[in-house]
């Protein structure tokens, strides 16, 4: 966790403030399953940023996150995750590096998120020793970014 505190992560989601942030890592979802990750509300379309320096892992589509971006950190030692945009930045790709900051694509309501609330699903991991990077330990975003918003 120390870690991941040092690498001074950017709120994912332009214009919003720690203080908006609602910690719903670990709330009970569908049948038996935990959120292992923060939904940050923001209106469609809004851009989502780059936490953190490093590389897009994967680009993708799935029934739940619908539209997704997995990235690391420079290091490949934390995995970020980003799930149900509306569309991803032009020329995104896998293997593409990142800046902290750079738009990766907008939130939306794709996958499973409901059609009335756009948000960004959130997840922060560790890396597996596996390299399965979808796989990996959650840590709760929440008290990362918040910490990160109180620091002076």
């Amino acid at each position: 966790m120390d870690y991941v505190k040092s690498r001074r992560l950017l709120l994912p989601v332009a214009g919003i403030h720690t203080d908006q942030l609602t910690d719903s890592f670990e709330e009970p979802r569908d049948g038996s399953r935990r959120h292992h990750a923060i939904d940050i509300l923001a209106p469609r379309g809004t851009p989502v940023l780059a936490a953190d320096d490093g590389r897009v892992l994967r680009v993708s589509w799935n029934s739940a996150g619908g539209n997704t971006v997995y990235a690391t950190d420079a290091e490949s030692r934390i995995v970020y995750y980003y799930a149900h945009l509306d569309h991803y930045h032009e020329g995104l790709a896998a293997g593409m590096s990142l800046a902290k900051g750079d738009t990766i694509g907008f939130v939306g309501t794709t996958g499973n998120a409901p059609r009335d609330i756009p948000h960004l699903h959130f997840q922060i991991m560790r890396m597996p020793r596996d390299g399965k990077y979808w796989n990996g330990e959650a840590l709760n975003p929440f008290s990362i970014l918040r910490a990160e918003g109180e620091r002076p």
